[in-house]
């Protein structure tokens, strides 16, 4: 580990100043895209307009023979567009793949300047973080960026769960982190083949009736990403990174992906993957605070004035603890107001 005494120093001559803190910004939905598509590329300026962040894809689901004509198809569609306040994502190949060292130096000496989150694949350890952030402060400074491109990895091996801690606090270019569901389960010999969501096996079982044991028993299906999630979210948290799900791979299945992600919404990830435009508006309706929350939070502060002591309201009691809640909530609401103007007159800002 670095000193921290130089943990904010440029990694390279003329590689701009590392950020102190990751600016937040809506992030609700990270809208996937194919690059080598010419039909989702002709899409792109309309898409933009309804995301919070555009995620040019060149991993999984582009074949091996796209990769290059992905990567090249980002490029061209960065240059030919102006994306407004929508964030520019991209998701490299791995850092062991033939693509992902040429992945990093064409994006960032190409489109660095309005390339803002790199998203790494398959990260085991802080060393992955370490030599992306090196790498990328070398390519900085190549080109005369005046921003440091952020890292955001993804949670899909046994080995980053167990290091995740270390992983957060490799950089402080750490944007956040997502939940890679299928790889995890892949790589810890999980027994599901499906990308995110629960499984109708992993359940519990009431007890059975004393009176009648043959009388049927209620089951509920349980989460299989739960630990995982809650891992994630403390680590993000602890070092000043934002937490997010993944991917939800049953496009048709609008009912348990809105579920799925208002688990996470509500154990603290700030957005989630869309992988089809019929996810965007899932994402924005789940992890936006609902309107009726939100106006209660305000209640509650302007109640409480500067935080401290207890009042009553409704005849709910209200303290510090709540206080800070309900600030969470106000303080998200507020942001996401910014960009969304239906939401800022709903949250009577």
């Amino acid at each position: 580990m670095r000193s921290a005494k130089h943990f904010f120093q440029p990694r390279a001559i003329g590689a701009p100043t590392p950020l102190r803190e990751i600016p937040v910004r809506p992030s609700r939905m990270i809208h996937f895209f194919d690059p080598s598509n010419a039909k989702m590329a002709a899409k792109v300026p309309d898409i933009a307009k309804q995301v919070d962040v555009l995620l040019g894809n060149l991993e999984d689901a582009i074949q091996a023979d796209n990769k290059v004509a992905a990567r090249r198809g980002l490029i061209e569609i960065a240059k030919a567009n102006d994306f407004g306040d929508t964030q520019l994502w991209t998701r490299v190949n791995s850092l062991d793949s033939p693509w992902g060292l040429d992945d990093l130096l064409e994006l960032v000496t190409e489109i660095g300047d309005k390339l803002e989150v790199v998203m790494i694949p398959k990260v085991e350890g802080a060393w992955d973080i370490h030599y992306v952030d090196q790498l990328l402060a070398q390519l900085e400074a190549k080109v005369r960026l005046e921003r440091p491109i952020l890292i955001h990895a993804i949670l899909e091996t046994a080995g980053g769960v167990a290091n995740v801690e270390e992983i957060c606090a490799a950089s402080p270019r750490m944007q956040g982190l997502s939940l890679g569901p299928a790889d995890l389960a892949a790589s810890r010999k999980m027994k599901t083949t499906r990308v995110g969501g629960g499984h109708p096996g992993y359940l519990v079982r009431t007890d059975p009736d004393p009176d009648n044991p043959e009388s049927p028993r209620a089951t509920a299906q349980q989460d299989l990403w739960h630990y995982t999630i809650a891992r994630m979210v403390d680590a993000c948290v602890a070092h000043g990174c934002l937490p997010y799900y993944g991917p939800f791979g049953d496009i048709k299945d609008t009912v348990a992906c809105e579920d799925q992600f208002r688990n996470a919404f509500l154990m603290g990830c700030v957005g989630t993957w869309s992988l089809h435009p019929a996810q965007i508006a899932i994402a924005k309706k789940v992890f936006s605070p609902p309107v009726d929350e939100v106006l209660w939070a305000k209640r509650v502060i302007e109640a409480m004035g500067d935080g401290t002591g207890a009042v009553m309201i409704d005849g709910k009691m209200q303290d510090d603890a709540t206080y800070k809640q309900c600030k969470v909530v106000v303080e998200l609401a507020r942001m996401l107001a910014t960009k969304d103007e239906e939401l800022r007159v709903a949250y009577q800002f």
